[in-house]
């Protein structure tokens, strides 16, 4: 892997059952500064490929390298314990970030300190969305993973998650699952179509 290079994936073997291969012989390369969207029907495999990344599944064949891995999942509200504040979550599992980044995202991601010390089910999915991005981004990664992240989200406030996330494409590069054929489209580099 180059040094811009985050992820590598070489003949990629993996089905749930070795007769039925969601991927065979697959092969991506993302590098920093670069979003890839991969689309396809629902049970097509998309999920599943952020599973292999993430070491979760344990590919048949072929090989995965990848850098600092975060991820901004479809449901916000599973992405956060109920009962503790946001901040609380953030700093359980971001280390290392000063003050001054912390509250030059707040300002980006148009978040408040009153939202940070909030406990999830008082936020909106749009404001628990920008939580998300909010320690996905401070944790540093080389490569986020973004599995339908605004689907669950009225259009306008998809639309501006999604510009937000894109606002940082310098920092990291963006594997998205959409099935929203227009917004992969309008963001990406590159559309993979799983299952064609």
């Amino acid at each position: 892997m180059n040094k811009n290079c985050v992820l590598k994936i070489d003949n990629l073997k993996f089905g749930y059952n070795k007769e039925n291969l969601i991927y065979d012989d697959f092969n991506l390369v993302l590098n920093r500064g670069e979003i890839i969207s991969i689309t396809g029907e629902s049970g097509s495999g998309k999920s599943t490929l952020f599973e292999l990344i993430t070491n979760n599944l344990k590919a048949h064949q072929g090989t995965i390298k990848c850098k600092r891995v975060a991820s901004v999942y479809q449901d916000p509200y599973s992405s956060f314990h109920p009962t503790y504040t946001i901040k609380n979550q953030i700093d359980d599992v971001v280390e290392n970030y000063t003050q001054n980044e912390y509250e030059n995202l707040l300002t980006i991601l148009d978040l408040t300190t009153e939202i940070m010390e909030s406990k999830p089910h008082q936020l909106s999915g749009g404001q628990l969305q920008r939580c998300s991005i909010l320690r996905a981004v401070l944790f540093k990664p080389d490569i986020l993973l973004a599995d339908e992240p605004t689907s669950a989200l009225d259009n306008v406030v998809a639309l501006e998650t999604m510009k937000m996330l894109v606002g940082f494409i310098d920092k990291f590069a963006i594997l998205l699952i959409t099935h929203d054929n227009s917004l992969a489209s309008w963001c990406s580099d590159k559309i993979i179509n799983i299952g064609k």
